[in-house]
């Protein structure tokens, strides 16, 4: 009988030589040729996998959003009694991959992000991985605001477009020397504070109104 193929699990062993690939090189050295000798296949198995370069990209960034999403939701539902506000810290957390075992996966998401400036397939699987992140901030930002001490009531979904932007934001300046990890995280800190306790303001320090 002939040799049965596992084909899920050979598109993730693929999947995995392109981010290793790219974690080495970034993504514009990357070929089917270097794609399959790190894989230990035959460029026909990758080739069988995938029509394109671009097609097999596009896997291989939804590999790695399909991996970071799983995290999120492990830390989502591994203590359903936590507060809405402490999961939106762990979600965010786990977004900004700001500690250090992922630091890897950090440099091939940005590989990816800049690609996909310049390819449409990627740029659509990144919107909707994003799309579907900013869906889980803002689920939980409308829980964390019912209990909020706020002067003006939360906007859901324009504080959980803000949140992932910054996420976002400090995996890049974690990456270059900009910020160090704790920093990163000290700043994702104090901004979620702010989502719930940030003060009504007293009268005393608003300003005086225009003679």
């Amino acid at each position: 009988m002939p040799r049965q193929v596992d084909h899920v699990g050979r598109r993730r062993l693929i999947a995995e030589a392109v981010c290793h690939l790219a974690d080495e090189r970034g993504l514009e050295g990357v070929t089917l040729r270097d794609v399959a000798a790190r894989a230990q296949v035959s460029m026909g198995a990758v080739q069988r996998c995938f029509r394109t370069k671009e097609e097999m990209l596009v896997f291989a960034l939804g590999h790695v959003s399909e991996r970071i999403s799983e995290r999120v939701q492990a830390r989502l539902v591994r203590s359903p009694a936590q507060s809405a506000g402490t999961a939106l810290g762990h979600a965010a957390t786990e977004i900004s991959l700001l500690r250090e075992e992922h630091r890897a996966e950090a440099r091939v998401w940005l590989a990816f992000v800049a690609q996909a400036a310049v390819s449409k397939a990627l740029a659509e699987t990144l919107k909707a991985n994003y799309a579907a992140l900013q869906e889980t901030f803002t689920r939980l930002i409308s829980e964390v605001g019912e209990g909020a001490d706020r002067a003006v009531p939360l906007d859901p979904a324009r504080e959980a477009r803000t949140l992932l932007a910054l996420a976002d934001g400090l995996t890049t300046h974690v990456l270059i020397g900009h910020l160090t990890p704790q920093e990163a995280h000290d700043v994702l800190h104090e901004h979620l504070t702010g989502l719930w306790e940030r003060p009504v303001p007293s009268p005393s320090t608003e300003s005086p109104p225009p003679g």
